[in-house]
């Protein structure tokens, strides 16, 4: 079986003009990106600022692809997954910063070298070159 999940790098510009990444932690405690599973009917696309704006309360425009995580899980009733994640570069548009409670602890914005010590000190390892790719896409150093 396949599954198909997408969501985002989310950036903004502060009212000082200065660039913030969205980081969010996630019910286990770990840093992570906003994502969640496809629904029937919608692109990859629509569901990546679907799953943002559930998760984090911002409604995004997607700016660019970053890139593909693939696994295997296994499903205690479906068996084996292949499963497939689509991350995007997202600029916050609207909407306001609220942690949707049921699915993660909580979610901010962090100065740009912050938002990668923090992923690369407790986010996922498959998620520092999806976070890389979107320091890549802003012209941000990643060291």
């Amino acid at each position: 079986m396949k599954e198909i999940s997408a969501g985002g790098v989310v950036y903004r510009r502060n009212e000082e003009g200065k660039l913030q990444i969205q980081l969010i932690q996630d019910r286990y405690g770990k840093v992570s990106l906003p994502k969640g599973k496809m629904e029937a009917g919608e692109t990859i696309e629509q569901t990546a600022l679907r799953e943002i704006a559930e998760e984090t309360g911002l409604e995004g425009v997607i700016i660019a692809p970053i890139d593909q995580i693939k696994y295997k899980y296994e499903h205690e009733a479906l068996g084996s997954v292949d499963k497939e994640v689509h991350y995007y570069l997202v600029e916050a548009v609207g909407g306001s910063l609220q942690a949707q409670v049921e699915e993660i602890r909580g979610v901010d914005w962090f100065e740009p070298q912050d938002a990668w010590r923090r992923q690369k000190q407790s986010g996922y390892d498959n998620n520092h070159r999806i976070v890389a790719g979107a320091f890549q896409l802003l012209g941000l150093q990643t060291d």
